[in-house]
C-alpha cells in the first residue's frame, strides 16, 4: 500500500501489504529454540511430506528436518513440532502441486476477457491466461490474512509503480500493480508460505512479480475468487 493518494482520479481505501500466509494457528509446546521431543498431532503426515520414516514418533532427525522446514518458511515457533500450522503449509503445497498446468480446470476464472490475471485464494495460486490459453503460471502467492482478506471479484489494474514504497508501513513494494484500492500484486523477499498472510495485497516472488509486470498493462482484468485457508 502506498501513497496512492497522488492518483487523484482514484478514490482509495488503503489496506495493507506485506505479511505472511496464515493457515490454522495451533499451539506448539512451550520450548526454547532447541528441538522438541514431543510428537505433534500431524507427525505422520509431516514425516511423509519430508520423506522421513513414517512411524508417528518424534526422533532427533525428524525434529531437525521439521525445524529446517519451519525456519525456511518463517513458521514459528521453529521447534520441530508437527503442529497444524506446519502441516497446513505442507498440505497447501501438496494441493498446489496437484494443480499442475491446468489451474483453471474448474472454469471459475473468466475465459471471455482476453488477457486476465487470476487469483485462486483457496489454493493461494495465481496465473495469467488469455481466453482459455495459459500464458504464465500457476505460481504460489501470499494473500490477505484473517481480517485483511484480499477482496474477491472482477477488477482492473488501474495503476502500476515499479518502485513503489508503502507510506503506511514504510516498506518497499517492487513491481506494484494496483487493482482494488490499496491491494496490488507486488514482490516480497519472504517465502510464499510464510504465515500469517498479507494485509490484502497479492505477494509474489521477485521473479513472478517481474513476469507479471512484463505481461500485464493498465486496464487489464484481474479476477479473485475462493477463500484463503484460515480466513
Amino acid at each position: 500500500m502506498g501513497d496512492i493518494r497522488r492518483r487523484s482520479a482514484v478514490a482509495l481505501g488503503i489496506t495493507g501489504i506485506v505479511a505472511p500466509l496464515t493457515l490454522a494457528l495451533g499451539t506448539a509446546p512451550a520450548q526454547a529454540a532447541s528441538c522438541t521431543t514431543q510428537a505433534g498431532p500431524y507427525q505422520k503426515q509431516v514425516e511423509k511430506f519430508l520423506g522421513r520414516p513414517v512411524d508417528g514418533k518424534q526422533s532427533t532427525t525428524d525434529c531437525k528436518a521439521i525445524q529446517a522446514f519451519q525456519n525456511k518458511h518463517g513458521i514459528t515457533p521453529a521447534v520441530g513440532y508437527a503442529g497444524p500450522v506446519t502441516w497446513g503449509v505442507m498440505d497447501l503445497m501438496n494441493k498446489q502441486k496437484a494443480v499442475g498446468n491446468d489451474p483453471n480446470k474448474d472454469g471459475k476464472c473468466p475465459v471471455n476477457k482476453g488477457r486476465i490475471a487470476c487469483v485462486n485464494l483457496s489454493l493461494q495460486l495465481s496465473w495469467v491466461q488469455d481466453g482459455d490459453r495459459l500464458v504464465y503460471g500457476p505460481v504460489p502467492v501470499r494473500t490477505g490474512r484473517n481480517g485483511f482478506e484480499t477482496r474477491t471479484g472482477l477488477k482492473k489494474i488501474y495503476w502500476r509503480d515499479i518502485d513503489h514504497v508503502s507510506t503506511v508501513y514504510d516498506v518497499p513494494m517492487p513491481y506494484s500493480q494496483f487493482f482494488d484500492g490499496g491491494q496490488a500484486f507486488h514482490s516480497v523477499n519472504l517465502s510464499m508460505w510464510n504465515p500469517p498472510g498479507s494485509h490484502g495485497c497479492v505477494n509474489m516472488t521477485t521473479k513472478d512479480a517481474k513476469k507479471y509486470w512484463s505481461l500485464l498493462r493498465t486496464g487489464d482484468d484481474v479476477f479473485v475468487y475462493g477463500r484463503k485457508p484460515g480466513t
